[in-house]
């Protein structure tokens, strides 16, 4: 059975910022469409296979990679807590949750 998909706050609101630094720079929603897609998709795959992400340093996250991106998720009982989604091209100095 499928879990819940639940955002952190500061998930959504990176997320929001990669989404619309897209929007900004090519000057249509296309890409961000696409990628905002892409993410779903994974996370809904995720929902299904928990553990399909790699292990991580910090105590019950997991990490999924998809291009440049890399997802970063909890899995609980009834869900699966995204805590940040991360384009691998910023700064790792600002890499926090």
């Amino acid at each position: 059975m499928a879990k819940r998909i639940i955002w952190t706050s500061g998930a959504d609101a990176i997320f929001t910022k990669i989404l619309e630094f897209y929007n900004h720079r090519n000057q249509s929603k296309t890409y961000s469409r696409k990628l905002n897609k892409e993410i779903h998709q994974i996370l809904n795959t995720v929902a299904e296979y928990p553990l399909l992400g790699i292990k991580t340093n910090v105590k019950g996250v997991r990490v999924v990679i998809k291009k440049q991106y890399k997802v970063f998720y909890e899995a609980k009982p009834n869900k699966i807590i995204v805590h940040l989604v991360w384009d691998t091209r910023q700064d790792p100095d600002k890499l926090k949750f």
